[in-house]
């Protein structure tokens, strides 16, 4: 890659809001990576059950999927900057209560459950509050798609860092201590939020009801061909490729015989996977070609989950999470930056509310159906079954193309999305 490349792939960086904001969640997604793997190998090593991991995760997301819709419209009614500040705090007091009962040696299963559902609720608000902040933190609009590839980069990894360093905490000292770490770890990303110069955001007093609203949001997502087709196809990945990570533990102690050690492996191989993909992202020049993207990243994750399945090598899996890590954020960021691209602004923080439900909604289903279907057919098999799924996705998503794309031609013509020499290309594409 060139300097001049590089330095491209990093475009977003130039606006301080958004250097602020980098530096501070960077710290913090550490700690939420360090808690998730520490709450599954809480959860693991108190009920000994596949099933039980998929309640847990279950728990936690369909709270979220829930409340998408009204979480939406409530984010375009407040100031953003402020709201971010508040979920990020009561995030940080659910670790710390997580950290304390864990600690003490109080903690159970249902409390688990309990402070999972917490955390989905807060989840739920704070995906479409972030993402729709993206815009008013870089100066030039052209890098908001940067912004989100880098957000995606930053993510991948602290997934790659958080599970590393989690493995052995937990092997030192155990899971409380990483649930401490994550409740800290907070303070990072409400410091930046706070040290923000943001121009006084315009919080439009809206004369329609919430249910109005919500129900524009949902029409002009339902009619809305490229975002539409969008949102099923990350759902489905969503509901056959993400759950994977819930089987982790099983993968860990009973097919490749380790510890919470081989979980971290396993987790940090998944992260290094989603730093390359998220990385290429970063370095795309224009939104052009993210729908064959979104194509390649789930048949990529649907061969990379049948493999693993078979395997019982510890160097073989972990090559093969390198490659679901990959498709999966392949699928999710350009997902995320082709959604972005195309909604208008006063539908942004609703479209994502949408893109939030498609993920939070497929999740907990999928959490449960492969913790179950782990329970009686075993983890592996479990895990082909839903790598097979993922390539079907793939498969309609193929013949879908042409029509999604040509749609979204003439929106980036209008908009001036793309540059005069890359029209061309994108009209081939629509046209094949």
């Amino acid at each position: 890659m060139s300097e001049a490349r590089f330095s491209h792939a990093w475009r977003a960086l130039c606006s301080p809001n958004f250097q602020l904001f980098f530096a501070g969640q960077s710290i913090s997604v550490i700690g939420t990576w360090m808690t998730r793997l520490a709450a599954s190998w809480l959860v693991y090593r108190l009920t000994n059950s596949a099933l039980l991991l998929g309640v847990v995760s279950f728990a936690g997301q369909i709270v979220s999927f829930l409340l998408g819709p009204f979480a939406g419209v409530w984010v375009e009614r407040l100031n953003r900057r402020k709201l971010l500040a508040w979920i990020q705090a009561a995030s940080a007091m659910q670790a710390l209560v997580m950290a304390a009962l864990t600690l003490t040696h109080q903690i159970n299963l249902w409390e688990i459950l309990v402070l999972t559902a917490v955390q989905g609720i807060i989840n739920a608000f704070d995906m479409p509050a972030r993402q729709s902040f993206l815009v008013q933190m870089v100066d030039d609009r052209n890098d908001l798609s940067n912004a989100i590839a880098i957000s995606s980069s930053m993510n991948s990894g602290a997934r790659l860092i958080g599970p590393a360093i989690a493995g052995m905490v937990i092997a030192v000292w155990g899971e409380g201590i990483c649930f401490l770490i994550d409740g800290i770890s907070y303070l990072a990303v409400i410091a930046s939020l706070l040290m923000m110069h943001i121009e006084r955001e315009a919080v439009t007093r809206h004369t329609r009801t919430m249910l109005e609203q919500m129900r524009e949001g949902w029409d002009y997502v339902r009619t809305f061909e490229p975002v539409r087709t969008t949102l099923v196809v990350f759902a489905l990945t969503s509901l056959m490729g993400y759950p994977f990570a819930v089987l982790l533990p099983v993968f860990a102690a009973q097919v490749l015989h380790g510890g919470a050690h081989t979980l971290g492996w396993l987790s940090a191989a998944t992260g290094v996977g989603m730093m390359v993909s998220a990385l290429l992202l970063a370095a795309r020049k224009s939104v052009a070609g993210l729908s064959r993207v979104i194509l390649s990243g789930i048949a990529v994750t649907g061969v990379a989950l049948i493999f693993f399945g078979f395997s019982n090598w510890l160097w073989l899996s972990l090559v093969l999470m390198c490659f679901a890590g990959y498709g999966l954020m392949q699928c999710a960021s350009a997902s995320n930056m082709l959604i972005q691209s195309l909604v208008s602004e006063d539908m942004r923080a609703r479209s994502m509310s949408y893109y939030t439900m498609a993920f939070f909604g497929s999740a907990p289903f999928g959490s449960l159906m492969v913790g179950a279907l782990a329970h009686w057919i075993g983890a592996p098999r479990t895990v082909m079954l839903t790598g097979a799924c993922c390539v079907l996705v793939a498969i309609w998503f193929t013949f879908r193309l042409p029509r999604m794309n040509a749609s979204m031609q003439s929106i980036y013509c209008k908009t001036g999305q793309l540059p005069s020499d890359e029209l061309e290309p994108v009209a081939e594409e629509a046209a094949h």
